[in-house]
């Protein structure tokens, strides 16, 4: 497939697939990429029995996977390379076993080389699970190097 520069919507796909190919920790926890544009992610993950913690309920860090990953495709949905700088994740419910959670991030702000996204994590019924706010800091190269050869 053969993508155009000037094609924002078919360039934040590519990258998102190039992405998911290569991301082993995103598929290891379950987790799909949904949709992607640019500046903006929504993915999704079922929540483990092996997740809970000792309160019965998901781990925190299995949530703030979930909205870190979200946040980093995102922010590199322009194909220029960008990781994280900080994140701060601040929990608002409880998420159980067998539920579904999805991540959505959305670009706040971006400079040209920092962003500012925030990222909310819902419940199948609607409920806020976690907000999370992310920087982040473009660093050199592109995700898709070849926009001849999108995956």
């Amino acid at each position: 497939m053969n993508i155009a520069a000037n094609d924002p919507q078919g360039l934040a796909e590519a990258v998102g697939r190039r992405m998911m190919s290569r991301d082993t920790a995103a598929q290891s926890f379950g987790i799909v990429l949904d949709a992607i544009a640019p500046g903006l992610a929504r993915m999704h993950m079922v929540v483990r029995p092996e997740w809970v913690n000792g309160h019965d309920i998901c781990h925190g860090g299995m949530i703030f996977t979930l909205a870190d990953t979200a946040f980093a495709y995102a922010c590199n949905s322009y194909n220029s390379n960008a990781v994280a700088h900080t994140a701060q994740i601040t929990f608002v419910a409880a998420a159980k076993a067998g539920e579904t959670l999805t991540a959505e991030a959305r670009q706040v702000s971006a400079t040209r080389r920092t962003g500012v996204y925030d990222v909310s994590v819902t419940a199948g019924d609607g409920r806020v699970v976690a907000l999370l706010r992310g920087n982040s800091y473009r660093i050199k190269g592109e995700v898709v190097r070849d926009l001849s050869e999108t995956p």
